[in-house]
C-alpha cells in the first residue's frame, strides 16, 4: 500500500492524448511509497459526471447522482491531485471545470479541502498551455485545495516530435519531480 496516493484528474477525453499520456507516466514512474491513480469518470464512461447544477447537489451524498459520488469519494481517500490538462482557446477545458465545481462543494469542506493540488499539462500552443495551467490554478485554489504554485510544467506538445512523452528522458525527469515534490507537500 502507497503511503501517499495522488488522484490524477485529466482534463482531455481522448484516449490517445499527450495530457493523458503524461498522467500514464506520472502514474508509471512514481517512486516508491507514492501512488497515483488516473480518475476514469470525468466525461465519457463510469455514469458520466452531470454539469454542476446546485438543484441535484445535496448535503446527503445518498442523493447525489453516482458519478458524482465517485468522484468526492476518489478525491475524498486521495491525499494530494495532480491536475494535467491541455489549453482549449486559451483556458481550462469544461470537463475539468465542471469536476472542480462539483469537487468544491460542500463550500469549505469538500473532498480536496486543504490538499496539495499541482497543476500541469502539454497544449498545442509554444507556451504548452500555460493559460489553462494559471486559469485551472486560480479555479481549484478558490475551490479549496492547496495550490502548489512552485510546481509547474507546460509542455509544447510540438516539442515531442510524435513521440509518447515516457520516450523523452527530460519530460520524464519532469514529471517525476513534479510528483515527487507534489507528494513531499502532504503533511
Amino acid at each position: 500500500m502507497a503511503d501517499t496516493r495522488i488522484l490524477a484528474l485529466v482534463g482531455s477525453l481522448r484516449g490517445a492524448s499527450v495530457n493523458r499520456q503524461l498522467a500514464e507516466l506520472a502514474a508509471e514512474s512514481s517512486s516508491d511509497g507514492v501512488e497515483v491513480t488516473i480518475y476514469e469518470g470525468l466525461g465519457e464512461g463510469l455514469g458520466d459526471l452531470p454539469f454542476y447544477n446546485e438543484d441535484i447537489d445535496s448535503a446527503d451524498p445518498a442523493e447525489v447522482p453516482a458519478s458524482v459520488a465517485a468522484l468526492r469519494s476518489a478525491a475524498a481517500q486521495a491525499d494530494a491531485a495532480l491536475v494535467i490538462t491541455p489549453e482549449y482557446n486559451g483556458s481550462i477545458p469544461g470537463v475539468l471545470k465542471n469536476a472542480i465545481d462539483w469537487l468544491s462543494r460542500p463550500f469549505g469542506n469538500g473532498a480536496l479541502q486543504d490538499k496539495p493540488v499541482a497543476v500541469i499539462g502539454a497544449a498545442g500552443g509554444r507556451y504548452g498551455g500555460v493559460w489553462a495551467h494559471d486559469e485551472t490554478r486560480k479555479s481549484i485554489g478558490i475551490a479549496g485545495p492547496r495550490v502548489v504554485e512552485s510546481i509547474t510544467l507546460s509542455l509544447p506538445i510540438a516539442s515531442l516530435d510524435g513521440r509518447h512523452p515516457r520516450d523523452n528522458a527530460e519530460v520524464g525527469a519532469n514529471v517525476r519531480a513534479a510528483v515527487g515534490k507534489l507528494a513531499a507537500e502532504v503533511s
